[in-house]
């Protein structure tokens, strides 16, 4: 009789838990305006890559992991991809308002990109506040199924896929900022 309890109490809990996702799901979708309305929220948030990747700009390598904790704008890109240079601004006004304890924008330069045609391609578009990451082997990329650049993906605190946005957009734009302010409250 306890087990079966318990079970109801679980089955109670994860409908509850998966009916508040739904919730803020729907909330989040109502904010999307212009740009944003490409994000593609996830029904089922998945676990994102586990793939090493370097660091540039500190002589090392993490995961993604290591951002636990926080939302993460995780935005994959080229130093030849155009469209990367007419949204890479947009995403370090994102980072200059929001970044800290709960939330981070983290570039990933994926591909064959030299570190020295990064630190160009960021000081031409006038950008010192975000990281020079890279996947050169397109590791990270295949594993979380980036076909094409720019693609930027929202990670959720416990390090999950929630959404998903294919093509530059205005990360700064009040749509944009509207979103993560509710993700972060």
């Amino acid at each position: 009789m306890r087990l079966i309890g318990s079970a109801l109490l679980y089955l109670a809990l994860a409908f509850s838990a998966n009916a508040a996702m739904a919730a803020d799901t729907a909330a989040l979708k109502a904010l999307a305006e212009g740009d944003m309305r490409k994000l593609v929220f996830a029904d089922d948030p998945a676990p994102v890559s586990g793939r090493t990747f370097t660091l540039e700009d500190a002589a090392g390598s993490a995961t993604l992991a290591d951002w636990r904790g926080k939302y993460v704008v995780l935005n994959f890109w080229a130093t030849w991809c155009a469209p990367c240079r007419k949204e890479m601004p947009t995403l370090s006004a994102l980072q200059a308002e929001f970044g800290g304890e709960r939330f981070e924008v983290l570039t990933l330069a994926t591909g064959r990109n030299r570190p020295e045609a990064i630190a160009r391609f960021l000081s031409e578009a006038g950008i010192a506040n975000l990281p020079r990451h890279t996947d050169p082997k397109q590791a990270v990329a295949r594993d979380m199924a980036v076909l094409g650049l720019p693609v930027s993906v929202l990670i959720d605190p416990e390090g999950r896929e929630i959404a998903r946005l294919v093509g530059d957009a205005d990360w700064h734009s009040d749509s944009a900022r509207a979103i993560v302010s509710a993700l972060i409250r």
